[in-house]
């Protein structure tokens, strides 16, 4: 399966309405900008709007600060100079994480070895950082980002070749580290594509030649080269105030003074979001429309929702399957709760059942004194799975793995907890009964 997604598409008023300077305004260089008006194919090549940079990275931040600050996440970048802006406005809006670790953020281009180095981390779904990869033509190709949750698109991309290579860096699925879905954020309307019949939702290895003239030339091997390094000029090796000098888009521009604006006001005036399922098609219902109308396929009544939740000694294992289908339950979380657990949320979506919090629900076996039939180390381990449900959910307390985590550790080693239950058998057992308490209706 490929991984259903929604796009977050962002309006920007200056991208629109386009800039004009006053008469005789300098730059924060003391250059007097060119009198005319410039548009979003100018910005972030020869004429730099600083706000703008900072208003991305401050809507980026704050979708990450909602949906989760360790997603691992791409941002697509017109140039390696407008690469390194982002990746300092992000770390400006991410002080605290990056004081934790500098590598919270990095800048991922052909001309920065740090980076480079910390590529195979990132895409590692093992390591934890890099989080937060901030690239310009770097990681279109040759890169596959398994658990990447969040792509950002701040570039002009015309090429639908190469904006299939972008899609496809998010557009795995990888159920051991839980990524089913993910989010594009949208702010140059680069996913129009998608309305183009050339789009199929299928990704294609790429290798991104410099122009279509310029094709990338076999190896020795007669195997094109891997050209998954930006081949762009280092940052900091073109003169000052110019770009490169590469006509990258045929515009007549190059050789051009690049100007940098940092007193404009820049504000984000739309938000629009999209949905996409598996095979790369617009849903064009609402999230909760399609919610109701995939589950009720599946499940005809609440009763057949219920029954077949309850027989399920996984619970993960009917979240999947949801998933694989196109429901996408972290954007269900933000539009109708984020302490509502799976179960809640399609019993209240798709068949209109009041959902509890994972807190009530936690509460209700508390007040049942449920855990009064077991010794004292069996009911403590039991009560720290039970806030573990209620803090994090249910996938979180089905695998043996959470015994060796905080603060179950304070308990013994996982098989000494496995022992005190009396062995592997009775501990799955006490779990599924603890899971039937937490889903017990009356």
């Amino acid at each position: 399966f490929l991984a259903p997604y929604r796009v977050v598409r962002y309006t920007i008023d200056k991208d629109v309405e386009g800039w004009r300077p006053e008469k005789g305004q300098r730059d924060r260089h003391g250059n007097v900008i060119n009198d005319r008006i410039y548009n979003v194919r100018d910005f972030d090549r020869n004429l730099i709007l600083e706000e703008r940079t900072k208003a991305v990275a401050k809507k980026v931040t704050e979708y990450m600060k909602k949906t989760g600050r360790y997603q691992k996440t791409i941002i697509f970048c017109v140039n390696i100079d407008h690469a390194e802006r982002m990746r300092q406005a992000i770390v400006n809006e991410n002080a605290d994480l990056v004081a934790g670790n500098h590598k919270y953020v990095m800048r991922i281009t052909g001309d920065n070895n740090e980076g480079k180095a910390e590529l195979d981390n990132f895409i590692d779904p093992g390591n934890e950082y890099p989080v937060i990869a901030v690239t310009s033509k770097l990681m279109t190709t040759g890169v596959d980002a398994q658990t990447c949750k969040l792509i950002v698109l701040d570039s002009n991309i015309t090429s639908m070749t190469e904006f299939k290579q972008i899609i496809g860096r998010g557009t795995r699925i990888n159920e051991e580290y839980g990524k089913y879905s993910f989010t594009i954020m949208d702010f140059r309307g680069v996913t129009n594509l998608f309305a183009d019949p050339d789009f199929d939702g299928e990704p294609v290895q790429v290798y991104a030649p410099k122009s279509e003239d310029d094709p990338v030339p076999p190896d020795v091997d007669g195997e094109e080269k891997d050209t998954s390094f930006d081949d762009s000029p280092p940052f900091g090796e073109e003169p000052v105030g110019f770009i490169d000098g590469n006509d990258e888009d045929g515009d007549g521009d190059e050789g051009v003074r690049t100007y940098y604006v940092h007193n404009v006001k820049v504000q984000i005036i739309n938000e629009r979001v999209q949905y996409y399922g598996d095979n790369g098609e617009l849903i064009t219902e609402s999230l909760t429309d399609y919610t109701k109308k995939t589950v009720r396929k599946e499940f005809r009544t609440v009763e057949d929702f219920l029954q077949s939740w309850n027989k399920s000694n996984r619970k993960q294992v009917i979240i999947e399957e949801l998933l694989e289908q196109g429901v996408l339950l972290d954007e269900l979380q933000e539009e109708v709760g984020k302490d509502f657990d799976p179960f809640d949320l399609i019993c209240h979506v798709a068949f209109d059942q009041k959902p509890l919090t994972r807190k009530e629900r936690a509460m209700n076996v508390k007040k049942r004194d449920y855990f009064a039939r077991y010794g004292d180390k069996v009911r403590a381990v039991l009560e720290a799975l039970l806030e573990k449900y209620a803090d994090e959910g249910i996938e979180h307390i089905e695998s043996m793995e959470v015994l060796k985590l905080r603060p179950f550790d304070q308990h013994g080693s996982l098989m000494e907890i496995i022992k005190s239950f009396g062995g592997k058998k009775e501990y799955l057992q006490a779990v599924q009964e603890l899971e039937q308490q937490i889903y017990m209706t009356a």
